[in-house]
């Protein structure tokens, strides 16, 4: 077996993988490698041709191949190798990893820093309790972009979509562009779960309808779908009789929800947060292992690109700062979830430690307007905001301040309440 030793292993080459490296190498670590599944850099970015990505990072829009390749120009420019073909099948807590590859074989790679960039996953379609036969026509949004925009076939004419997630929305527009018939969309919560612009942009815009608080619960058809059901759900998600409507359909295309692809991590005992299914990260991206960071879509699920970078080049900036100086110091601080709020990442602060301020992202969990945002740390109110508007689609974020966070001990509660008027 080939074995190699690195400062620095980054696993995936998406945008997250890409970004995390390129910061490694600005923070002066030169002997890193990524090592990436795929035959080509760039991640699920590939297959997005839209446009939308890039607003925050680069101030334009751009498609997702034209933002994946200026992270592999950046890349490529800073010297970051990139093994393609490289597929990670084992990681251990002492970072010693195993991966394969057609030209190198079985290769044993030991690094003194390891970054998780592994992105996410689509729920399938085996994941989703709808009766009816198992024939063909039902495929994730997910695929069917990818069957799409890569490979030019069009996986059919007379489409529904349920979840009404960004890659659905997508979809809705995008079959529509190419000829097809979208018959609506539906949703199980009573709100959307993709972003506005989605929803003005993708279905507003084509008169596609909408189905809040509905789901798919029957498909008809033998070797190909020919129709589906679907039905109102009551205030607990379960199907009201009497509520049924028929759609002749040939196609239904599944949006229900990323999961964080975090097999690796589980494998080596890295602890996970249960309300993003991603590790549990420090200030500097760590997780629960020691010298093991995570950042991207395998920490929790972004909605934009943009942040998947930013918070990458985070952990980048984490690992190299490790490398440097070992790991914290002092006692650490949880950032918990409190009224309204799904999760918080980071979770975990080092005051003692740290070097500059923090920026926590997060989601709410449900739509609220006139919203009062509060931090709080032994019933003292450490931070206060007003948002006017605050959906579960769009993630969020709150500065905590270096003098702020220097004070802390014990934990400190983020939460979100609706003003009264």
């Amino acid at each position: 077996m080939n074995k190699k030793h690195y400062e620095a292993v980054v696993i995936g080459g998406g945008s997250a993988g890409l970004s995390a490296a390129i910061e490694l190498k600005k923070q002066g670590v030169s002997n890193i490698v990524i090592l990436e599944k795929d035959g080509e850099p760039g991640g699920i970015l590939e297959q997005c041709i839209h446009n939308g990505f890039g607003l925050q990072t680069f101030r334009e829009q751009l498609s997702g191949p034209a933002y994946a390749e200026r992270y592999i120009r950046m890349a490529q420019e800073a010297g970051v190798e990139i093994k393609l073909n490289a597929m990670v099948t084992k990681l251990t807590s002492d970072r010693r990893i195993e991966y394969v590859s057609a030209q190198e074989g079985v290769v044993d790679v030991t690094a003194d820093a390891v970054i998780l960039a592994v992105g996410c996953y689509e729920r399938p379609r085996g994941a989703v309790n709808i009766m009816g036969p198992r024939c063909a026509g039902v495929y994730t949004a997910g695929q069917a972009q990818k069957y799409l925009n890569m490979e030019g076939y069009l996986v059919g004419e007379r489409v529904f979509i349920l979840g009404s997630g960004d890659i659905g929305l997508i979809m809705a527009r995008r079959m529509t562009l190419e000829g097809a018939k979208v018959l609506g969309v539906a949703e199980l919560m009573p709100y959307s779960n993709g972003l506005p612009r989605n929803m003005k942009q993708c279905l507003e815009d084509f008169d596609i309808p909408l189905y809040l608080s509905h789901t798919v619960t029957k498909t008809y058809g033998k070797e190909r779908l020919k129709a589906l059901e679907i039905q109102q759900v009551d205030e607990n998600r379960r199907p009201i009789p009497g509520t049924e409507k028929r759609f002749e359909v040939d196609t239904l295309l599944l949006s229900v929800g990323l999961i964080p692809e975090n097999h690796l991590a589980d494998a080596c005992g890295i602890l996970m947060d249960r309300a993003t299914r991603g590790p549990v990260v420090d200030d500097r991206y760590m997780t629960s292992a020691e010298g093991i960071f995570a950042c991207g879509n395998g920490l929790h699920v972004h909605d934009l690109v943009d942040f998947v970078s930013l918070q990458a080049a985070r952990a980048g900036e984490g690992a190299a700062r490790y490398l440097r100086r070992g790991s914290a110091r002092g006692e650490s601080v949880r950032v918990m979830p409190g009224a309204n709020v799904g999760y918080a990442v980071p979770s975990v602060l080092y005051p003692q430690d740290a070097e500059g301020d923090v920026e926590v992202f997060f989601r709410v969990q449900k739509p609220m307007d006139n919203v009062s945002l509060t931090l709080t740390c032994g019933g003292d109110t450490l931070k206060s905001l007003k948002k006017k508007k605050m959906i579960p689609s769009e993630m969020e974020r709150i500065v905590l301040k270096k003098d702020m966070i220097a004070g802390l001990s014990g934990s400190v509660t983020l939460s979100a309440e609706e003003m009264t008027k």
